[in-house]
């Protein structure tokens, strides 16, 4: 890649976060979110995990957020598409906030606090507001 190339890439990427703001709020408050998870022990709500042991639930829900978030980083610095990727990842995090809604009543939800569900459903909110701002 050239000098010329890259330069023009290193602007799009910081004009898009510009023009993304929305989608980076909601970003930062989803992985509050999954740092509020551990506490939460989120794993003993998912299907699948909640089979689990709580400490070998607890430490496949930890490493499995090493490739995820190396999923993410890697959307968002070398994308071919960054637009279409933002796009699907606010759709995500509404689809996100559904869940817990859905989850509520769940009898191993610990999500009850108002630090939860501010995170929970700012990731949500920006997520919409990305879409349609």
């Amino acid at each position: 890649m050239n000098k010329l190339t890259l330069k023009n890439k290193e602007f799009y990427r910081q004009d898009n976060m510009t023009e993304h703001i929305f989608f980076y709020l909601g970003l930062s408050f989803l992985t509050m979110h999954e740092m509020d998870a551990i506490r939460c022990r989120e794993w003993r709500i998912f299907p699948g995990l909640s089979l689990l042991s709580d400490k070998l639930g607890h430490i496949v829900f930890v490493f499995i957020h090493i490739p995820l978030f190396f999923f993410i980083f890697w959307q968002l610095t070398h994308s071919q598409n960054i637009e279409a990727f933002i796009k699907g990842f606010n759709i995500f995090m509404i689809v996100h906030l559904g869940l817990h809604i859905l989850f509520l009543k769940h009898k191993n939800n610990e999500f009850k606090d108002w630090i939860s569900w501010t995170i929970i459903i700012g990731a949500g909110l920006f997520g919409l507001l990305d879409l349609i701002v």
